[in-house]
């Protein structure tokens, strides 16, 4: 790999307007594109420090052998320029937002003299028109089925369709009907492509001109007394209605869209989008992709849009609803606008169908995240892989089998708790998780509080072990009352903490004052996702690559949801407690009735004297008591009582 110092350009040399630069390797290939408001300022942050850069862009300016800028007037003709050159060179050290599946498309091949329709994958042609992609390949194939009785187009291959031309005789689809046999002359070119451009405005969504037509058809042949075609059209109706149903009507104004949104975490990204034309969900799609650098999420879906519809600008919207505007949301939508031929506008929907959409959206993408990273942490062979970069990076003389993680959750220094989970070869034993009430520690001492919890739980163990029955292997870890195992009386192969060197520093010292000493520790710290050892004045940097650092991120990550989870109910709790105290009369009993009977604040500040009274074993006077002390208590936050989450109304 080359040195970042044989080829940085002279000091002084770079310019600092705007530009797009490339990066190429030894033999030319471009590897890397990028845009900068101020290009000098931009490219001396690749010839920093290398340990200061992510671990993908140590690689690229390593793999780099030169660096070449373009000058351009302002921020738009960087954003096409670098559009321009994604398109042209296909850099590898870009972000690939990859399908984390293959999604059907249906193709109908409109060059040729008499067009077929077929469902099919991978790269398209410019002389067809597609229509997709389709999550399911199954609905999509029930669908054409079903279309095919209304609009009897071609669907055989070109290998089919020559040899039924040959012998005279039409295939199987022309007998039964769900072809108009144009191979054998029962149907001109002309009448075919009408046939096929019906197929093409029913899959375009324009459904509504298609049912009227067949419906005016329909009654001319009754008015006529041709009875046989009246039936054929109602049949051929009734299809092409239930075709149409598959796919329900999501905006209700006929909106033609692509609504976008994002799931991200510090290693990968995961991308939905929803392809709505006339109000309906015509398709969707989703990508996963690896995190190149530590860009917010407005950048990262800059970055995603501008590769989207650089794939296939014949398709960009005239609607763009995405969770957040980039800060280049006007030179993007220009950019976009300008591909298109008309107008493109970013959206971000506030209320109505359209939120409500991308909030569907949102829940996809973060399921497609969470699915990619179940299969990638069940995969065995991973899992062996991260335990093994463990253990060497950490010098650990075994796997860490078992890895505690605590994490410390609190609000101004108020409610503070502590969570533990445990992974268990790699994996969540949740069965093993505990919660710790922290209770020598005031205010927001993080330090502290990792000391207090880690002296609980390992002097738990040596309590547990001192209890336990000696035998010649060492202390029976099983009780023998009731054959379970002593939960807290394994030794951990490695215990992380959620933090940096004074986190670490506090659990150390918590294990030397108990006498333990054969226990790993470590501490991982977000803002850089360094690991911090004891006693060691520099942290240990994993690659950002390294699946030992995405096992420690899955297990910092779950500490800290399970810690957070801990100190919502206890914050809730406290809120609503702090509420029905103040109400004369009401003890512990009807405080807990009141709560099972409403399950929030809100509602209760809602309800009326009456309301309130129907609840066994409040009276008139208590309730309304109750109203008074809720209606001067502070109306703008509410709580609800099953997940202790604070409402904003």
């Amino acid at each position: 790999m080359a040195d970042p110092a044989s080829y940085r350009p002279a000091p002084g040399s770079i310019p600092t307007g705007p530009g797009v630069y490339r990066f190429s390797d030894a033999e030319g290939r471009v590897i890397y594109v990028g845009k900068a408001i101020n290009l000098r300022q931009r490219l001396n942050s690749y010839f920093a420090d290398p340990a200061a850069l992510h671990f993908r862009t140590q690689t690229m300016v390593r793999t780099a052998a030169k660096v070449e800028w373009t000058l351009v007037r302002n921020e738009l003709e960087a954003l096409q320029l670098e559009y321009t050159w994604i398109k042209q060179y296909d850099p590898r050290f870009n972000v690939k937002y990859r399908d984390d599946k293959s999604y059907p498309w249906v193709a109908v091949t409109w060059g040729e003299e008499f067009p077929r329709v077929f469902v099919g994958r991978g790269s398209k042609r410019r002389s067809n028109r597609y229509f997709g992609p389709y999550a399911q390949a199954w609905a999509i194939r029930e669908t054409m089925d079903s279309l095919l009785r209304v609009f009897p187009m071609r669907s055989c291959s070109n290998g089919v369709f020559n040899n039924a031309k040959a012998s005279g005789r039409p295939c199987l689809l022309g007998y039964i009907g769900k072809c108009a046999a144009p191979c054998v002359g029962r149907i001109d070119a002309e009448a075919h492509r009408e046939l096929v451009a019906s197929v093409c405005e029913f899959l375009a969504g324009r459904t509504s001109t298609l049912i009227s037509g067949l419906q005016a058809e329909m009654q001319r042949a009754a008015q006529n007394q041709d009875y046989e075609r009246a039936a054929v059209l109602r049949d051929r109706l009734g299809a092409l209605q239930q075709a149409s149903e598959r796919n329900a009507i999501v905006l209700g104004d006929g909106t033609n869209a692509d609504v976008v949104a994002l799931a991200v975490d510090p290693l990968e990204i995961a991308i939905q989008v929803f392809a709505v034309r006339d109000g309906r969900i015509r398709g969707e799609r989703s990508w996963v992709a690896e995190r190149q650098d530590d860009s917010d999420p407005a950048t990262l879906l800059e970055k995603f849009l501008v590769q989207l519809y650089a794939e296939d600008a014949t398709d960009i919207p005239p609607r763009v609803l995405v969770p957040e505007l980039p800060d280049s949301a006007e030179v993007l939508q220009q950019l976009l606008t300008d591909e298109r031929g008309s107008r493109v506008k970013l959206v971000v929907p506030k209320r109505g169908d359209k939120a409500t959409l991308m909030e569907t959206a949102g829940r996809n993408a973060a399921e497609a995240l969470s699915l990619h990273k179940l299969r990638r942490s069940s995969d065995l062979s991973t899992r062996g892989r991260a335990l093994a970069e463990l253990q060497e990076a950490l010098a650990l003389p075994e796997a860490p089998l078992r890895i505690e993680c605590y994490d410390i959750s609190h609000t101004q220094g108020s409610e503070v708790v502590g969570s533990m989970v445990v992974f268990e070869d790699g994996l969540a034993r949740k069965s093993e998780y505990r919660r710790f009430v922290i209770r020598t520690v005031e205010g927001s001492n993080d330090v502290a509080a990792m000391h207090e919890v880690i002296t609980r739980r390992f002097r738990r163990l040596l309590a547990e072990r001192a209890d336990a029955a000696p035998t010649q292997d060492g202390p029976l870890l099983i009780d023998p009352e009731t054959g379970a195992p002593r939960k807290f009386s394994y030794l951990p192969g490695l215990v992380v903490v959620d933090g940096g060197a004074p986190q670490v520093a506090a659990a150390a010292r918590a294990l030397t004052e108990l006498g333990i000493s054969e226990v790993a520790l470590c501490g991982l710290a977000k803002r850089l996702e360094e690991v911090w050892l004891p006693d060691q004045e520099y942290p240990v940097i994993l690659p950002r690559s390294s699946e030992g650092l995405y096992l420690l991120q899955r297990v910092r990550d779950e500490a800290h949801r399970f810690a957070i989870t801990h100190h919502r109910s206890r914050r809730s709790a406290a809120m609503v407690e702090s509420v029905l105290d103040e109400v004369p009369g009401l003890g512990e009993i009807r405080r807990k009735a009141l709560l099972k009977h409403f399950g929030s604040l809100r509602k209760l500040r809602k309800a009326s004297v009456a309301d309130i009274a129907e609840v066994p074993g409040i009276g008139p006077r208590t309730a309304a008591a109750l109203v008074e002390i809720l209606a001067a208590d502070d109306p703008a936050a509410a709580v609800n009582l099953a997940t202790g989450e604070v409402i904003q109304e």
